[in-house]
């Protein structure tokens, strides 16, 4: 059974870090591509990064780029997303999908085709 659920959200000031974790079962983690999305109230949903399968490109969306980064821990079948700097426009309940067809990788298109597993997201609230 796939399951993928998220942790690591909370309160932060501005300039601070979090590191939001992505557990995933059901499947290796390492061979498919993994999204990270944010949605915060009121707005449309945003993909944030991607890893693909092993080998392949990552994708960071402009407004994270040199603030988030995006890595895998084979062992623990997750991925993480490292968050510094962090802004009060990046508060936003984040969430983690799959793409869990063998191979798969990120679509600079839209990072969200193919990503049919979802977790429940974690809320990161970045205030002073």
């Amino acid at each position: 059974q796939v399951q993928i659920v998220e942790s690591g959200g909370g309160l932060v000031q501005p300039g601070g870090s979090l590191r939001l974790s992505c557990a995933a079962s059901g499947f290796t983690s390492d061979y498919v591509a993994i999204g990270w999305f944010r949605q915060a109230p009121g707005k449309e949903r945003e993909g944030v990064s991607c890893i693909s399968s092993i080998g392949g490109p990552t994708y960071y969306a402009d407004s994270v780029k040199g603030r988030f980064t995006i890595s895998r821990d084979s062992a623990e079948n997750t991925v993480y997303l490292e968050m510094n700097n962090l802004k009060p426009d990046d508060t936003a309940v984040y969430y983690c999908a799959a793409d869990i067809e063998y191979g798969s990788r990120c679509s600079v298109v839209d990072i969200s085709y193919g990503m049919y597993y979802w977790g429940n997201g974690t809320l990161v609230t970045v205030s002073s």
